[in-house]
């Protein structure tokens, strides 16, 4: 089991998670996925018993053949996501990254089918993508406008709305992909917890060239509490993130451009634009 690499690896930043743990780790351990696979696990300066869930959890687990990496930092200081998505993923082996927040619960069927979906992708076009999944939420409809709209996006809406959303397309929780998008796009950002490390990655990867599917079917339960990392991000921080990409990929290849039916919405992005891009 330990001499083994992993085809893919789960990466699981955890900060405070015993609430949850126990059914998010139990959702990975009724897997349908039969290939090589391993935990990669995070802590970050966790104060609750998170850690110990995870080592009564691990012989189950590892006689799945489910390889577990614990990693953790020694400061008594939360360092953040980015941070810790980073870490585990340094720690991991697997060719593909599936990405497991510590609160969410995966379906049987998530990790087989965008694995499937990642190499059947990969031998249509010779380029690895980014995927995603639909979700359901818990508590059942909460965000519910929010859910319904990530859940009817097309494959054109994926790109073409990227800069019109408050976060990515494709929700981090149900990111999968290869190794090498994240070596092209990534590390995350490591800056304070009210940075939207997502999004600044999802951008690096468009950027690129990258390439974005959403599985269509309900492969995820994404929980929705106030103790979420997300809760921290301040809205005009994604504001600002959404306009400075807009500027850097769209606005400054056009000569000029006109912002139709401006309301508060059109008025702002006009102000938060760079006087370059004010004058087209």
């Amino acid at each position: 089991l330990r001499n083994k690499m992993a085809e893919v690896s789960v990466i699981m930043p955890v900060h405070n998670a015993s609430n949850y743990l126990n059914e998010t780790l139990s959702s990975l351990l009724f897997q349908s996925y039969d290939g090589e696979l391993e935990l990669s696990i995070f802590d970050d300066a966790s104060t609750d018993s998170s850690m110990e869930i995870v080592k009564s959890w691990r012989q189950r687990l590892e006689s799945r053949g489910i390889r577990v990496i614990p990693s953790a930092q020694s400061g008594k200081a939360p360092k953040g996501v980015g941070y810790s998505k980073n870490q585990a993923i340094m720690a991991s082996s697997g060719q593909y990254l599936c990405f497991l927040d510590a609160d969410d619960v995966m379906h049987v069927d998530r990790i087989k089918l965008q694995h499937a979906t990642a190499q059947q992708i990969y031998k249509q076009t010779g380029q690895h993508c980014l995927i995603g999944c639909r979700f359901t939420r818990d508590p059942l409809g909460s965000t519910d406008r929010y859910t319904r709209w990530c859940n009817s996006l097309d494959e054109e809406q994926l790109y073409t709305q990227a800069f019109t959303a408050f976060g990515p397309t494709l929700i981090q929780p149900t990111w999968f992909c290869h190794r090498k998008v994240f070596l092209t796009a990534g590390p995350y950002s490591e800056e304070d917890g009210g940075t939207p490390e997502d999004l600044i990655f999802f951008y690096n990867h468009l950027s690129r060239g990258g390439l974005l599917h959403c599985v269509q079917e309900e492969l995820l339960t994404y929980r929705y509490h106030l103790d979420s990392a997300t809760h921290q991000i301040n809205r005009w921080t994604i504001w600002g993130e959404r306009v400075r990409a807009l500027e850097k990929f769209i606005l400054c290849k056009w000569d000029h451009f006109t912002i139709w039916n401006a309301g508060k919405q059109g008025r702002r992005l006009y102000r938060s634009l760079q006087p370059a891009h004010r004058e087209k």
